[in-house]
């Protein structure tokens, strides 16, 4: 079987890995990992981020008091990634292809340094054919520091590794026009560009995870924009993932198609970064309509008409606009307060260079 791409991220939903009683499914995650086996075996490159080791713990422990939130889901976690990395490790051998543990938090990604510390080390496990098993460490994971949830960490992961094409399994077939199950709705196949999609999108959580289809629809469409391809598509169907990647694929599932023009590496890191953002730029609206022209803009203290927050020199910054909205992200040239001395002044350096701003799609 022909595929179209060299190097894929899947995301393997709470949903799908778990039963209703909450216990892993470890007949579906064996029908999983035998697909993976056979794309990596064809030569792709596979990168896996796995939900799944919370529902594992809570099923494996028993507790006769109760926990405060973060505390479960610290014990749960610890308990349910060690089942949970033994049995991929377990399943994964049997077809003699060797996978690693990687966890992270979402502060492993607010420096440069770290996120590159991080795909180094899952770049050596691509190039030695090892099968790079990602979750978040909520062990260590705090509400402030979460992840909305995994959806937001493939992404994430995506963008660091620069593939193709990012598969989200999820337990439906795709977006909806309409409430699943209903007479008339059926999946919406493919999501171009600048295409709205919110008035189709159903704001409900799944039962295991901590996401729904509004989390995904976002994810995908920032990844989309960055230039990968990103397919959200029903992890209980069989053979799914050959099926999905095979070249000429109709296979039901909602496709989000790649901007024609990707974006460089560390806007990338930085289009996934708001989180991190320590302060704001307040631009007026000629700067706002100067950044957003065709030309690759700079930001410069004459278009900045507000400075908030206390930050250093390559922080990340809020981009916002006179009414303000947030409509990007940058790293910042100057420290906060070198900053605010220089609002309004022409003939200075720019704030935020081109290079180092990444905007939200209008």
């Amino acid at each position: 079987m022909r595929y179209n791409c060299k190097r894929i991220a899947v995301k393997i939903g709470s949903n799908v890995l778990t039963r209703p009683d909450g216990t892993l499914d470890i007949t579906r995650m064996s029908a999983l990992t035998d697909q993976i086996a056979d794309l990596h075996k064809a030569g792709l490159e596979v990168i896996v981020v796995s939900s799944g080791a919370v529902a594992s713990g809570r099923s494996e422990l028993h507790i006769d008091r109760k926990l405060d939130s973060v505390s479960a889901r610290q014990l749960f976690s610890a308990v349910g990634q060690a089942k949970l990395i033994n049995r991929y490790y377990e399943l994964f051998r049997e077809h003699h292809i060797a996978c690693g543990q990687v966890l992270t938090t979402k502060e492993n990604f607010s420096t440069r340094q770290q996120y590159l510390t991080q795909k180094q080390c899952m770049e050596v496990m691509l190039e030695n054919r090892v099968i790079p098993i990602v979750n978040e460490n909520d062990t260590i994971s705090v509400t402030e520091l979460m992840f909305t949830d995994n959806d937001e960490l493939s992404g994430l992961i995506s963008a660091m590794m620069d593939v193709e094409t990012l598969v989200i399994l999820s337990n439906i077939d795709g977006i909806y026009n309409g409430t699943p199950g209903e007479p008339g709705s059926r999946v919406i196949t493919e999501v171009r560009p600048g295409e709205e999609l919110s008035q189709y999108i159903q704001s409900g959580r799944s039962s295991f995870g901590r996401g729904g289809m509004t989390t995904k629809s976002h994810i995908a469409r920032k990844v989309a924009d960055e230039g990968i391809e990103v397919i959200i598509a029903n992890g209980k169907r069989e053979n799914i993932l050959p099926l999905l990647l095979r070249e000429g694929s109709t296979e039901v599932c909602t496709r989000f198609i790649p901007s024609p023009t990707p974006i460089s590496s560390i806007k990338r890191w930085i289009a996934h970064s708001e989180g991190f953002a320590k302060g704001r730029l307040h631009l007026n609206a000629g700067a706002v309509e100067a950044i957003h022209s065709q030309q690759a803009t700079s930001i410069l203290p004459i278009g900045v008409t507000r400075v908030e927050g206390d930050f250093e020199r390559d922080d990340i910054v809020r981009i916002v606009d006179a009414d303000g909205h947030t409509i990007g992200v940058g790293r910042v040239a100057f420290d906060s307060e070198s900053a605010r001395q220089l609002i309004g002044k022409q003939g200075a350096r720019p704030l935020v260079h081109c290079d180092y701003l990444y905007l939200e799609q209008l």
